[in-house]
């Protein structure tokens, strides 16, 4: 079910749609592939809102810095110094954070609209990336399809070909509270990694370390607490099939969040720079991902997209309550 969201400033039209399967609802935006609102019912039964976002268009068009909810690319996360090196070139990005790209540049897929298409329990959402766009190179084709499950969970499954060789990384930019109001840094999380990336004062990776004995350990479920917008090295590693890798849970309403990958990290951000009209700690970033600044790392899993190859990505948010 879809209707209509908003006007760009352009005149371009918004459509909002909307998923219910399993007690569980999900509203999607053709602005920016935006998850604009899930609710999901409490251990008594009642539903709250579990994600940060905006009643209007206009809170996404004027706060753009978070990007609440977003589907985020062409690549999630930081490139060193707006550059990477590729088939023996090198290619200039914005450098929309301090000296780095970060989350595609200025005007990345999360300020694109997207063309939306009906699926069976589902959206599909699709664009073409021309070359350049942002400064990476190849026309990219790109698709993210979103879709309930029988059990109420939320896949989000992304697909691009190219038709020059480029680097990909996509992502949704959701910021949890499973309290549906307040702060979410008394939330529990675990996630199932012995290891992460330490980074240098652009939080840009400087290798990769071991969180025994850190402030990085959530191997064991606790407090995520604040301070936190750090990759970690997932146990699995690049998988083919989605594959557990956090949970968080939220003890005074019982809500529990699994998230599921095919990817090889996951960026914890405790979002403690959000500014009004939230507060910092008022939600909770896991944005499945390759690592940052993997097109500068070749000892990272590589990011690089080739013509004849299709990349795929899988991520699925699943909810229940204790």
């Amino acid at each position: 079910m879809s209707e209509h969201f908003g006007t760009l400033s352009d005149g371009t039209p918004i459509e909002r749609w909307t998923l219910e399967r399993a007690g569980v609802r999900v509203r999607i935006l053709s602005y920016g592939g935006i998850v604009q609102s899930v609710q999901v019912p409490d251990r008594q039964g009642q539903a709250a809102d579990v994600v940060l976002g905006f009643a209007d268009l206009d809170g996404y068009v004027e706060h753009p810095g978070p990007y609440f909810g977003a589907l985020v690319g062409r690549y999630a996360n930081r490139i060193a110094g707006g550059r990477f090196p590729l088939d023996g070139r090198t290619y200039e990005l914005a450098r929309n954070n301090g000296p780095n790209s970060l989350h595609g540049g200025e005007r990345g897929f999360d300020k694109r609209v997207w063309e939306v298409t009906p699926v069976e329990h589902g959206v599909r959402l699709s664009r073409v990336s021309p070359h350049g766009e942002e400064g990476f190179p190849g026309r990219l084709e790109v698709s993210a399809t979103y879709r309930l499950d029988a059990t109420g969970a939320l896949r989000i499954s992304y697909e691009a070909v190219t038709d020059a060789p480029t680097v990909v990384n996509l992502t949704n930019h959701s910021y949890w509270n499973l309290s549906g109001s307040g702060t979410a840094g008394g939330h529990a999380l675990r996630i199932a990694a012995g290891r992460y990336t330490p980074v240098d004062a652009d939080l840009i990776p400087a290798g990769i370390a071991s969180v025994e004995g850190t402030r990085f350990d959530f191997r064991t479920q606790r407090k995520a607490g604040a301070g936190y917008d750090h990759n970690f090295v997932l146990d699995k590693g690049v998988t083919g099939t989605p594959e557990e890798v956090a949970e968080l849970y939220d003890p005074a309403s019982g809500r529990v969040l699994t998230v599921s990958t095919t990817e090889p990290g996951l960026q914890l951000y405790t979002a403690d720079h959000l500014g009004e009209p939230f507060a910092p700690g008022d939600g909770i970033a896991l944005e499945t991902q390759a690592f940052p600044d993997s097109p500068n790392r070749p000892e990272f899993p590589s990011t690089v997209l080739r013509p004849g190859e299709v990349y795929r990505s899988e991520t699925v948010y699943g909810f229940s309550n204790r």
